[in-house]
């Protein structure tokens, strides 16, 4: 019925332009992002426009440089903005603060149609209110007492200076409202709600009233948001026809949870947009865990798209209406996908190569004129590495110090005096066998070479191989050593080796000097 009711309308529609307009009290969150990125998707795959809008009526509640956070946020996961703060466009300001003198020209209209009253109750009046209404076990509602009250006690009360806020007078709506997502929805909302706030005594508007009249002048087509403003939209709907105004479409997303089904918070550190951009992840796997759960597309996977894929396959008929459980772990795997990808772009394999070489740099982990930071060898390690890690980063892990490292070698740790010599003779003939392999150094050529030394030298494959593995890597588990020796290449390789034999010789001396008897 109503997947009938958007194709109807978008095809009497001469433009389609969205809004994304956060309050910046803090850093871009998981469910927010989605907003932002269904809107986005849904302007551009009808060839429309996406407009930024900064909601700071609430100054009490204002985060200092929070909204050039968020609008960097936004243009790091791609998603680009036709009008707003920064790009400008007919509208600005597109800053709610600095539009106040919209709000006031608006606010006179209504009080002239008395539509809205001065209501001077106080913050304790209503208050108890709340407290009343929450011991009978019903919803908490303004009362509408000061809708009620003479014209000659306002007057009494604004000679006495008796601060008082601006509310909107609704009226009963038996009519029923389409929902792009939900489909029809029903609310009288004057039996469920107190006539609302307009305008603050501060003199700043509420969400409500400023939202409703910035929606109208910026040409505000469709409003998506999410499921929980449903509940206001009547209000909201109220309020163009008290203006005598056509509202635009409205659609809602449905809850985004946490895995164990609870809300998501913002103290949650791993909702946090700035959290998965910090640590490495690259934007298109952040836009991939907030698509793969709610729906929203005619193909079933949104797994390794990039953000203009997804305009391609953005279907509003298609969001799921059921809240959906958010699985964060699952980036790691959408990361890897991308990882995968940008290797086999020789562009974007560049910028891999440098990021590695800067994060090494960065991270102390090696000096800039280590040969273990070649092009070539970062190249080599990005490829080996593709089925282990899912983060570049994960290459400075303590698993993966050996690519970067020479391990500390201890002979007395894993030699016994009694095979020193055997031992040292079996990594002597080693480097012989991996330098005579010359150009026909692969891990089938290496593993091959190394499985004939211990018959020669009469020891057990298992000591040997421990033996090995500590040299080239320090590590008691991990890749195969001739995985190892592959990846670090000859010259690396031996020369590690060689240090091992050296060290083994030169405790053998020392043991055996007249001074140690």
């Amino acid at each position: 019925m109503w997947t009938y009711s958007i194709r109807r309308y978008l095809s009497t529609q001469c433009h389609v332009r969205v809004r994304f307009a956060p309050s910046p009290t803090g850093i871009l969150h998981l469910g927010g992002l989605r907003t932002a990125l269904y809107n986005y998707l849904f302007a551009k795959s009808h060839d429309g426009k996406f407009l930024l809008r900064i909601e700071d009526t609430d100054q009490v509640r204002l985060v200092p440089g929070a909204m050039e956070k968020l609008t960097d946020i936004l243009s790091w996961v791609g998603i680009q903005v036709d009008e707003g703060p920064v790009d400008g466009g007919r509208y600005a300001p597109y800053v709610q603060s600095l539009r106040l003198n919209h709000y006031q020209q608006y606010i006179k209209k209504l009080e002239e149609s008395g539509m809205v009253y001065k209501c001077f109750c106080t913050t304790k009046r209503l208050e108890l209110l709340r407290k009343e209404a929450g011991r009978r076990g019903e919803v908490p509602k303004y009362d509408n007492k000061c809708r009620h009250i003479s014209d000659s006690d306002v007057a009494n009360k604004l000679k006495d200076r008796i601060p008082y806020v601006l509310r909107f007078k609704l009226e009963p709506y038996e009519e029923a409202w389409q929902d792009l997502v939900y489909g029809p929805i029903h609310q009288n909302i004057a039996e469920v709600e107190g006539d609302p706030v307009l305008v603050k005594a501060d003199g700043f508007p509420t969400y409500h009233f400023a939202n409703v009249v910035d929606d109208h002048l910026m040409d505000i087509s469709h409003v998506l948001r999410g499921v929980e403003w449903q509940a206001s939209t009547t209000k909201h709907i109220l309020l163009y026809k008290a203006f005598g105004w056509t509202p635009p479409q409205f659609g809602h997303l449905p809850l985004i949870l946490n895995r164990d089904g609870s809300k998501l918070s913002k103290r949650q550190n791993d909702i946090h947009v700035e959290h998965f951009r910090e640590r490495g992840y690259f934007p298109e796997s952040v836009l991939n865990l907030i698509t793969y759960i709610g729906g929203g597309f005619d193909v079933r996977e949104t797994s390794g798209m990039t953000i203009e894929e997804l305009v391609k396959h953005f279907s509003l008929e298609k969001v799921r209406t059921q809240s959906t459980r958010l699985e964060v772990a699952r980036i790691n795997e959408f990361n890897r996908i991308h990882l995968t990808t940008k290797l086999q772009n020789i562009g974007d394999r560049q910028q891999l190569v440098d990021r590695l070489h800067s994060l090494l740099i960065t991270s102390k982990t090696l000096t800039s004129g280590d040969d273990l930071l070649s092009q070539e060898y970062l190249h080599c390690v990005l490829d080996w590495s593709l089925l282990r890690i899912h983060l570049l980063e994960d290459l400075l892990k303590s698993e993966f110090r050996f690519v970067w490292h020479s391990p500390s070698f201890d002979s007395k740790a894993v030699v016994s005096s009694e095979s020193k010599d055997n031992l040292n003779s079996a990594l002597r003939m080693t480097i012989s066998a991996l330098q005579d392999l010359n150009n026909s150094f692969t891990q089938t050529n290496i593993g091959a070479a190394l499985k004939q030394i211990p018959k020669q030298h009469k020891l057990k494959v298992g000591d040997y191989m421990k033996l090995l593995r500590t040299v080239i890597s320090g590590l008691k588990q991990g890749p195969g050593v001739a995985e190892m020796i592959a990846l670090l290449g000859c010259s690396r390789s031996v020369h590690r080796l060689e240090t091992a034999v050296n060290h083994i010789e030169r405790t053998s001396h020392a043991e055996n000097s007249p001074e140690s008897m």
